[in-house]
């Protein structure tokens, strides 16, 4: 608390200048005058901005790497010290008044003041009661969520242990043990989700959002019906694809277990605990067994090698000596994050991760990924971008940058040359374009689909708690082709066993856009800078990939995403490129399911 309560206190008189700002004068005021207002107006909530928000988020990095009720309470104070600012009365006017004439304002001098109003909403204190009374609550239901022991027999596991058991075991009894001890946290973390269900949507209430889902759409610049509708449209163009997966899947999986064809596929048949990824099913390319050589740390040096060697500035030094990368060793009581997160803390050069990195094909990928958001975020801290847009140009288009690293480790001529894979092998052209495929557009009617739609149905529509896990099925039933080994009612609360659905809410969506715009972006980068087959070629070391890739990360959100995209490629955004990349895949699908019932209905 000590560290923290200077800033809080530096923090606050800074927000007191904005209190005493005298009112904005009526129309007669000229441009110039105007602009200079909201200069001076911006330089002020930026300075305090970044003060706030970093107390913040050094407060949940604590309670994020050690669970303890001091970093609880820690966590909570910083919070409601950063909502004090950002949603004051004050600051909402001001940003209000200015936007009134925002045709005699610069371009950038918008953006910002939007963004004001959007972070605003997020902890509006017109309401500072209502806002107190969501921050507390987020704060138990995160202590919950990384404090939440699963067991097994009545032995602790750990998340890592329940994919591992996943990915190897052929019992099918052993399985459905493992995957209903995968879903322990649901009635745990119910009643806190069922609290945060009406506190967000008044939240979001208070500067006129409909609803939370609204609020988050908002940071695309997109109304629910329109972020709605677009990921109905990806899975409207990849259903065939998908289909056609599904049915290989459930027959393969069906031979491998000795069980009849269903019509859908029982959860516990598949290696991730959410269905959402069912690439470990073509273990022939797996490089698990090549990893066996290294450990934890080359897995994170090597994928930090990745993004320099396209010619990325280094992650500062503090990268390695603050992240926490690294599983808690056994023995340890100390609790965490068992996901993978990037961490900005300070809107500088204080960049680290939260992982528990193992040596494996899996941490491979989410290395390339993680330390792909820690560059771009390096990438936005230039003077030219002001703290308030040192973030991605849409929440989607940072995860498609670190998605795209991930895309990058599986590319053969990288492995190669880390001695993954033996030089000039012949390769089977089919098998990894299937182990991606599986990947991706499972995931895809997972987060389009399933992920999507049921937080739209929680926070827009006002779904009652009573109905939420069998909607949770009917969705994964409907969009997945899926189905529990056993009915789940609702004593269960399937969803709340997915962290983003507790403390990233109504942002899943943001995965499925990223998913496509990296096809997108991959398509670029082969066709037009590297003059490659996009399923052939290699980013690594090709230092003109990575001047692209900077050229829209420097711009941090200065510019619509949408603009920059566009300016970047050519295209809007598109699953075209998606739906080429496994042409030669479909044919192949196609070929082997001859004969069969294509589909589950």
């Amino acid at each position: 608390m000590n560290r923290m309560s200077r800033p809080v206190r530096l923090a606050l008189l800074l927000a007191a200048a904005i209190l005493v700002l005298p009112a904005l004068p009526a129309r007669a005021q000229a441009p110039s005058a105007l602009q200079e207002r909201a200069d001076r107006f911006l330089e002020v909530v930026n300075s305090v901005h970044q003060g706030v928000s970093t107390v913040e988020q050094y407060a949940l990095w604590d309670a994020s790497t050690d669970v303890t009720p001091a970093h609880d309470a820690a966590a909570d104070a910083a919070r409601k010290a950063r909502a004090a600012f950002t949603g004051s009365p004050a600051l909402i006017r001001e940003a209000r008044a200015l936007l009134e004439r925002r045709a005699e304002l610069a371009p950038l001098t918008v953006r910002q003041l939007e963004r004001v109003l959007l972070n605003a909403a997020e902890g509006a204190m017109t309401d500072p009661a209502l806002v107190r009374e969501r921050i507390e609550a987020e704060t138990r239901q995160l202590s919950a969520m990384n404090g939440f022991t699963f067991t097994l027999e009545g032995q602790p596991i750990t998340p890592n242990e329940i994919g591992e058991r996943l990915a190897k075991l052929t019992d099918l009894d052993a399985r459905r043990a493992v995957w209903e001890a995968s879903k322990q946290s649901g009635p745990a973390l119910r009643p806190g989700l069922e609290k945060l269900q009406g506190l967000r949507n008044r939240v979001a209430a208070e500067l006129g959002y409909p609803d939370y889902f609204a609020l988050q759409g908002a940071r695309h610049d997109m109304t629910t019906d329109e972020m709605v509708r677009m990921n109905e449209d990806f899975l409207r163009v990849l259903k065939p694809l998908y289909l056609q997966l599904h049915t290989w899947a459930k027959h393969e999986l069906a031979k491998k277990y000795g069980q009849p064809v269903p019509a859908r596929i029982p959860a516990h048949w598949l290696t991730n605990r959410w269905s959402q990824e069912w690439n470990a099913m073509v273990a022939s390319t797996s490089l698990d067994e090549a990893f066996r050589g290294h450990d934890p740390e080359w897995i994170v040096r090597t994928a930090e090698g990745f993004w320099t060697g396209i010619g990325l500035d280094p992650l500062p030094e503090t990268f390695w000596t603050k992240s926490d990368l690294y599983p808690v060793p056994p023995g340890d009581p100390r609790k965490k994050n068992s996901h993978a997160y990037s961490w900005h803390l300070d809107y500088e050069r204080d960049i680290r991760s939260l992982m528990s990195v193992e040596a494996n094909e899996d941490w491979f990928g989410t290395a390339h990924h993680e330390t792909g958001h820690g560059h771009y975020s390096l990438c936005t801290v230039r003077p030219e971008v002001p703290v308030l847009l040192r973030n991605g140009a849409s929440p989607s288009f940072d995860e498609a940058i670190a998605t795209l690293g991930e895309l990058a480790a599986q590319q053969p001529g990288y492995l190669e040359s880390l001695g993954l894979l033996p030089k000039g092998g012949k390769r089977d052209e089919i098998a990894p374009l299937l182990r991606l495929a599986l990947a991706d557009i499972p995931f895809m009617f997972w987060a389009s689909g399933v992920m999507t739609h049921w937080e739209a149905d929680v926070y827009a529509h006002g779904m009652p708690p009573a109905e939420w896990n069998a909607r949770w099925w009917r969705y994964v039933a409907a969009y997945q082709g899926v189905e529990p080994p056993a009915p789940r009612g609702e004593e269960f609360c399937d969803a709340a066993t997915k962290t983003h659905v507790n403390d990233f809410p109504a942002y899943y969506y943001s995965y499925a856009v990223a998913k496509v715009l990296t096809y997108q972006l991959n398509d670029h980068i082969a066709r037009r800078i590297l003059g490659a087959d996009p399923r052939r070629c290699t980013y690594a070391g090709r230092r003109e990939v990575g001047e692209f890739l900077a050229g829209m990360m420097r711009k941090g959100a200065t510019r619509d995403w949408r603009t920059v995209l566009r300016e970047a490629t050519g295209e809007e955004l598109s699953t075209r490129a998606m739906v080429e990349y496994y042409a030669p895949l479909m044919k192949w699908l196609e070929k082997q399911n001859r004969g069969r019932k294509v589909g589950w209905d």
